[in-house]
C-alpha cells in the first residue's frame, strides 16, 4: 500500500518507531461468488484489497475508494466482517506499524478488474475453490465474509473464564 502524505509527515517527527494506524480491508465478492484479489507490488503476494483511511474518512468510504483505486471495480459495503489488532509489521525501510483492521464484506457493482494504480502487479477474480496462495489472515477474512454471521471481534469470541460475583 502506498504511504499517504499524512503518514510521511508523521514519520518526519517520530522516525521509524511504532505507529498505530487504522486499516480497512475489503473482501469483495461478485454475483458468481468469486473474490477479488490483488498481487501486491511490495510483497509479490496475493491479498485482499485494503488500505489506510484518510483523516476523517469512514471505513466504508475507505473500502470503496481503495477498491476502485487499486482495481477499477466499484463496490457497495454490506457489513463488518471482523475487527482485530494486527501484529506489528516492520517494513523494508525500517518503519514499524501496527494496524487496527476493520474488514468489510463488499459486493461488486461495476467496473472491470484491472491494475489501476502502482500498488498492484495483477488483479483478478478467483473462485473460492481456486484461490492463489494467501496468508492465513487473508483466508480467515475471506471465509468469514463468505459465511456471514455476526461480526467477529478479537477477544470477544471466547466464553468468559470467570463468572462475575
Amino acid at each position: 500500500m502506498a504511504t499517504p502524505d499524512f503518514i510521511r509527515d508523521l514519520r518526519e517527527s517520530i522516525g521509524r518507531q511504532l505507529l498505530w494506524l487504522p486499516g480497512v480491508t475489503a473482501v469483495v465478492l461478485d454475483d458468481e461468488g468469486r473474490v477479488l484479489l490483488g498481487k501486491r507490488v511490495d510483497t509479490g503476494g496475493w491479498s485482499v484489497i485494503g488500505g489506510i483511511p484518510e483523516p476523517g474518512e469512514q471505513p466504508a468510504e475507505t473500502a470503496v475508494r481503495e477498491v476502485f483505486e487499486e482495481t477499477a471495480v466499484r463496490v457497495v459495503p454490506e457489513g463488518v466482517v471482523l475487527v482485530e489488532a494486527m501484529p506489528p509489521i516492520r517494513y523494508p525501510n525500517g518503519d514499524v506499524c501496527q494496524f487496527m483492521d476493520v474488514t468489510l464484506r463488499c459486493r461488486a457493482t461495476g467496473g472491470e478488474a484491472r491494475v489501476n494504480d502502482d500498488e498492484s502487479l495483477e488483479v483478478g477474480w478467483f473462485a473460492l475453490d481456486a484461490l492463489p496462495e494467501l496468508d492465513a489472515y487473508a483466508l480467515t477474512r475471506i471465509r468469514r465474509a463468505v459465511e456471514g454471521g455476526p461480526t467477529w471481534i478479537h477477544g470477544l469470541d471466547a466464553a468468559p473464564t470467570a463468572q462475575p460475583s
